[in-house]
Formats: C-alpha cells, sequence, structure tokens
C-alpha cells in the first residue's frame, strides 16, 4: 500500500472513531411522556421551595431518605430540609435545569447541580420525587 493510500485508511478509522464517540457523548433526551412529568413535578417542588415549605417538599421526597441512615418524613422536616434547601440552594433549584438519564435499573433520573451538590428526581409509579442529595464530584 502507499504511504496515501495508508493515510487515507488511517483518516477514515479515525474518523468513524470520531463521529462514534460524538453521538454517545451526546446527553439523552426525555421521552415527552417522562419530560410532562417531570416539568409538573419540577414546577410544584419550586413552588414548595420558594415558599420554603418542609412539609410540602416532603411531600414531593421519595422515603425513606438516606442520610447518614435511612430516615423517614418527621426526620427530613425537622433536621434534613433545613441543612439541605439553604438559601442558596433554594435559588439555584429555582432557576436550574434538571439533566435527564436514564439509570441501571431503567429508572428515569434529572439531576440539577447547584455548587457543590447533586440534586437527584427519579421517577416512580406516582411521578417525580427528590430522592438524593450528594456531593457534586
Amino acid at each position: 500500500m502507499t504511504i496515501l493510500r495508508r493515510f487515507v485508511l488511517l483518516a477514515g478509522v479515525f474518523a468513524v472513531a470520531f463521529a462514534a464517540s460524538a453521538v454517545h457523548a451526546q446527553p439523552d433526551r426525555a421521552p415527552a411522556d417522562v419530560q410532562k412529568s417531570y416539568d409538573r413535578f419540577i414546577t410544584a417542588f419550586r413552588a414548595a421551595l420558594k415558599a420554603d415549605d418542609s412539609a410540602a417538599v416532603a411531600e414531593l421526597t421519595l422515603f425513606p431518605f438516606y442520610w447518614d441512615e435511612m430516615r423517614d418524613a418527621a426526620y427530613f422536616r425537622k433536621t434534613i430540609y433545613a441543612k439541605v434547601f439553604t438559601r442558596k440552594a433554594r435559588a439555584c433549584i429555582a432557576r436550574g435545569r434538571g439533566v435527564y438519564a436514564r439509570d441501571g435499573l431503567g429508572k428515569d433520573n434529572f439531576t440539577m447541580i447547584c455548587g457543590e451538590d447533586l440534586f437527584l428526581f427519579t421517577g416512580t409509579p406516582d411521578g417525580f420525587r427528590f430522592s438524593e442529595v450528594g456531593v457534586n464530584d
């Protein structure tokens, strides 16, 4: 094979590899019904946060909720809510955009990053719920 043919072949291989990686790098797009469900949820969740209503946020949270161990709604309202939903976190969620992904178990999730915190919203048979807060690493 001539050098030119080898170069063209190598360039073609790189082009195909690049195109394949670009396709995989694109974020998932939520199915329309999932997006509508999330939009309804996040509207209610933001309203509860705007009102600084821990009981309303707890109603939109998936329990048991893990916070150093599994916790119930009463503990969430009394202890966790104020630690997690600071004024800064509430403002971030009010203007943030959730990023869709389907997890390994087939559950629909939206993630929102606010500074050092990562908020996870998970689809359930009853609609979306706030399910986890973790460190944005």
